[in-house]
């Protein structure tokens, strides 16, 4: 670059729009999104290790697709080549491989290909790019307004990521006004802009969650005001309006906006909400739909939602479409009112549908002749006796007479089911009393007789298989309170989970499995469970494995601070996370501390104060009088020791405990039984009298040596190694923000 180039590039920087000029630089600044680059989030981390896989953009304009990808030209190590697909073509594509190429051969550098407006691509195009990354000598980044699923090349959706970008929250567009008024270098810093709040608010609302459509209307409003004497740049309202004065509408009549609009609409003039389906029709008309679309579907729904429970809504829809095509725009906006509203209210039926019932067997029956009556005797009535038998109906009485119509291989089908809606109510029982008879006479044999009668990542085959193992090697009783706690919080791909007591990581596996666009951190408790997981989530790659760390519960804030700065997680998660310490107010506060706003949290807790009774499992014959009494009594006080803490709760402290918090919590409690194989060496944990925490050690506070040693022979003989039925009581509880 000679000095002309370098100064050439300054002053385009200069002069560029204030949406150019104030994108940001680095996930630091970037705004909104937060489900996709947000803490914790496997796109972030990914961005930050510089360990990117072929990725896909997806959303509606202005949203931050062109400025991720800039901020991944920023700060990968990677060359970073950008083309535009509406401009760029086959020769741009082998000139950007032939650099990377060169650059792998050369220096052994990755290359990032950035392709903006991708779906604009044909399918040549696509096919071009393909097998250079499937074999990694480009790392594919696709930015698009389209759904990818439709619009892209399958083979390339198949190998990338694909992260959907939602239009921007109010508060986002907020802090973007806010950046642009306060940043000097790039926005209006160093000047001085007043803005009213009810100008800020117009131009938020009106720029429908576009932040490029926002900061143009700021531009605009800024430099077409003339300042006051002072130098202030006030923007009130009426400058505002000005500014941005229609909303703009994401309606591509090709794409999925169109699809899901109409959609919509359909929906809710099944659902008979009249509201509702104005709304989404005005939507359509504002977007500039074209009418005639909005009428074909309006008279394919009077038939098929309407029906007969209202015969006249096809008249009604037919003869206010021809009204459209008399008046034409603007003025045909009251007739395309008049058949929504008219369809939306009307009673429902889908009875019609009983035609695809019919094709239905059409198609999968053996197909059947014509009944000898019911066929055309014009031709050869004499020779083959076609029509003989046939009963003309009007010579009955009501006009209708009991004949086989069906072919014989059909005789009882039933396809058409009368609703119990408007006008089709009246003939309901009608039709249900003729079928009845109908069939009572071919039962019988007094009819007339006849003679003949159909969201997105890759998959990563390798890594499913481990943890599919992994997570198949739950027992079946654990894999349903695994199964009940995921089930009970909605999680979702982009989702940061915490699970607070991983142990044996039968909850982190299958969170692993549940986030991959997300992400898990996983507490242990002991050295040896830390140094376990942390060995099988080796097997996975860098990006896709847990955050493992051990600490104590009490510790779980300061943990967390280094490894997981500025997350809340969006959902936690555990298993007798109280199994050995009573939760207190200071535990719970350090839980729901990490917790979002807008998260929820699931526990399965076995109560200690409720689980099985050693006394219980030894027939009070098998004992000398009156001991198997005095070792009830001495149990059940180490049950209701206040000074244990595994013993110093229950489920009703551990709610009460949550609400106090501030979550609003939803809970069962139930009794669970098991099978329990008693080793010895369980036993031999059991009375170990040199650990004064063992069950032997708990019970001489009040029972005699004496009562002691004869209890354990008798336990012994009774249960070790032996399988026994193990009683438990299960508490499983959701807990989430109270409004």
């Amino acid at each position: 670059m000679d000095l002309f180039d370098h100064h050439r590039e300054a002053q385009i920087d200069a002069e560029a729009p204030l949406a150019a000029r104030l994108r940001p630089r680095t996930l630091d600044e970037f705004i909104g999104q937060d489900a996709v680059v947000g803490p914790g989030r496997l796109l972030r981390r990914a961005i930050q290790a510089d360990q990117l896989s072929s990725l896909i953009f997806f959303g509606p304009p202005g949203t931050g697709k062109t400025t991720l990808a800039r901020i991944i030209a920023n700060t990968t190590s990677a060359q970073f080549i950008a083309l535009n697909a509406v401009l760029a073509g086959v020769k741009d594509i082998r000139e950007a491989i032939a650099q990377a190429q060169a650059l792998r051969g050369q220096f052994g550098r990755r290359t990032i290909l950035f392709i903006d407006e991708v779906h604009r691509f044909n399918k040549a195009q696509q096919d071009a790019l393909l097998p250079w990354v499937e074999n990694g000598t480009v790392i594919l980044i696709g930015a698009t307004t389209e759904n990818p699923f439709f619009e892209v090349n399958k083979a390339l959706v198949s190998r990338s990521r694909v992260f959907q970008l939602k239009s921007l929250e109010r508060d986002d567009l907020y802090r973007v006004v806010a950046q642009a008024l306060a940043d000097g270098a790039r926005g209006y810093g160093d000047r001085s802009v007043q803005m009213d709040e009810e100008a800020i608010a117009h131009l938020v609302n009106v720029a429908n969650g576009d932040a490029r459509a926002l900061l143009n209307a700021l531009e605009l409003a800024v430099e077409t005001t003339e300042p006051e004497p002072d130098g202030t740049l006030r923007i009130s309202l009426a400058v505002a309006e000005e500014s941005i004065q229609q909303r703009a509408v994401l309606y591509d009549k090709e794409g999925d906006a169109h699809f899901d609009t109409i959609s919509a609409f359909i929906k809710s003039l099944r659902g008979s909400d009249p509201d509702a389906a104005l709304y989404w029709l005005a939507r359509m008309i504002y977007a500039g739909e074209d009418p005639r679309y909005i009428f074909r579907r309006l008279i394919i729904l009077a038939s098929e939602d309407v029906g007969l429970a209202d015969p006249q809504a096809v008249a009604v829809a037919m003869s206010c479409a021809e009204a459209f095509d008399r008046v034409g725009m603007p003025e045909g906006r009251y007739p395309l009112a008049q058949a929504t509203l008219y369809l939306a209210t009307a009673p429902k039926s889908n009875s019609a549908m009983a035609f695809f019932d019919a094709l239905a067997a059409v198609e999968k029956e053996q197909q059947q002749e014509v009944p000898n009556p019911l066929r055309d005797p014009s031709r050869d009535k004499e020779g083959f006796g076609h029509g003989k038998g046939y009963l003309y109906p009007h010579s009955y009485r009501e006009h209708w007479v009991a004949q086989q119509y069906l072919p014989s291989g059909l005789q009882g089908q039933v396809f058409y089911q009368p609703s119990d809606q408007g006008y089709e109510r009246s003939i309901q029982q009608q039709v249900v009393r003729r079928r009845e008879a109908q069939l009572a006479a071919m039962v019988e044999g007094t009819s007339t007789p006849t003679t003949e009668a159909l969201t997105y990542s890759p998959q990563d085959p390798a890594r499913d298989r481990w943890l599919q193992r992994t997570l198949s090697q739950a027992g079946e009783r654990l894999g349903q309170v695994r199964d009940r706690l995921f089930n009970s919080l909605a999680i979702q791909r982009h989702h940061t989970l915490l699970d607070l007591n991983a142990r044996s990581g039968l909850l982190t596996w299958e969170a692993v499995r549940q986030v991959p666009e997300g992400g898990v951190y996983s507490r242990t408790e002991t050295a040896q469970d830390f140094a376990a997981l942390t060995e099988q989530a080796n097997v996975l790659p860098a990006l896709a494995r847990p955050i493992i760390f051990q600490a104590e519960l009490s510790a779980l804030t300061a943990q967390l601070s280094p490894i997981a700065p500025g997350i809340k997680f969006d959902r936690i998660i555990g298993r007798n996370v109280f199994g050995a310490i009573a939760p207190t107010p200071g535990l719970i506060e350090a839980i729901v501390a990490v917790l979002h706003p807008a998260g929820s949290c699931a526990l399965a807790e076995t109560i200690p104060c409720h689980s099985q009774r050693l006394w219980q499992l030894v027939p009070a014959e098998k004992l000398p009088d009156s001991l198997h009494g005095r070792w009830r009594h001495a149990e059940e006080q180490l049950y209701t020791d206040d000074t244990d803490p595994r013993f110093a709760w229950t489920a009703e402290t551990l709610v009460q405990q949550l609400e106090a918090a501030g979550l609003a919590v939803t809970w069962t409690q139930e009794t669970v039984h098991s099978d329990l194989l008693v080793s010895e060496k369980l036993c031999d944990r059991w009375f170990d009298m040199s650990n004064p925490h063992s069950y032997s050690a708990k019970l001489a506070v009040t029972l005699a040596p004496e009562d002691r040693q004869a209890i354990e022979p008798a336990l012994r003989r009774q249960v070790q190694n032996q399988t026994v039925s193990w009683q438990s009581t299960q508490l499983l509880l959701t807990g989430w923000y109270a409004d």
